[in-house]
């Protein structure tokens, strides 16, 4: 793949993650601003500080909301498009779409699901402000060895396939990925500072909606830029005129 067809893939993936993006803003006004509003009600209720606001709340679920999620589209959409270039024709003799479906799955499961079901996403007023350093570093950690287990299983998979088969060799690597990553699960350390009186429906709701706004952005990314891929890779030829519009031939004059 020559360099004019990655920047053009890049382009393209910066465009399909902002497309993505404003699918995720939507998801994430409606379904997880509700829950972050009542966490924070649960917040003031039970708390006896009284901290001063430095950006208002109308501000953090509007136009906060919006730069963020959109800047965070734009940025794993480029990353994304890097990788796929990467991927496309080694992961076996997939499309444009069908590749770009294929990453953006694999992405969501091994950057977002793997670390999600360790270290699930909490709503404020959950969580110890004094531990936020050491949550951080295992989320990432987590977050870093699926991704490098991911990679490895690919790998592993297309290793074994000449001797097994695709199939075999794709189970081989799925419950080697799984094996591995239920160890990590193990050996990391647990975190659990869910307050006493927390509503567990309201936990709940919002981390469901955690991963409804992820899911959303990289199915939207996953379809959106290929898309973008397939009309950039696979050019449609032009159509051919029909016989109704062909240039009817000039007739002789009459003498």
């Amino acid at each position: 793949m020559n360099s004019a067809t990655v920047r053009n893939l890049l382009v393209r993936g910066m465009l399909a993650g902002l497309g993505a993006g404003v699918l995720a803003l939507i998801a994430a006004y409606f379904l997880g601003e509700p829950n972050v509003d009542s966490a924070i009600g649960f917040e003031g209720h039970h708390s006896h500080e009284h901290e001063v606001e430095v950006v208002s709340r109308s501000l953090q679920s509007t136009a906060g909301l919006a730069t963020g999620v959109l800047v965070y589209g734009v940025a794993f959409g480029g990353i994304a498009a890097l990788a796929y270039c990467f991927a496309l024709g080694r992961v076996g003799r997939f499309g444009p779409r069908a590749t770009a479906l294929l990453l953006s799955g694999t992405a969501l499961l091994a950057v977002y699901v793997v670390p999600f079901l360790k270290y699930p996403a909490n709503p404020p007023s959950v969580g110890d402000p004094d531990t936020i350093g050491k949550r951080t570093t295992l989320y990432f950690l987590m977050m870093l060895l699926s991704v490098l287990l991911a990679v490895g299983a690919t790998l592993l998979g297309k290793r074994l396939a000449p001797r097994l088969g695709n199939w075999y060799a794709t189970l081989t690597a799925v419950a080697a990925f799984a094996l591995l990553t239920g160890l990590a699960y193990a050996f990391l350390p647990v975190v659990n500072e869910v307050p006493e009186h927390f509503p567990a429906t309201l936990l709940w709701r919002f981390r469901l909606s955690a991963l409804a706004i992820q899911t959303v952005l990289w199915a939207g990314f996953g379809l959106l830029f290929g898309e973008l891929a397939e009309r950039l890779l696979n050019p449609r030829p032009a159509v051919a005129r029909s016989t109704s519009q062909a240039v009817a031939p000039p007739t002789e004059p009459v003498t």
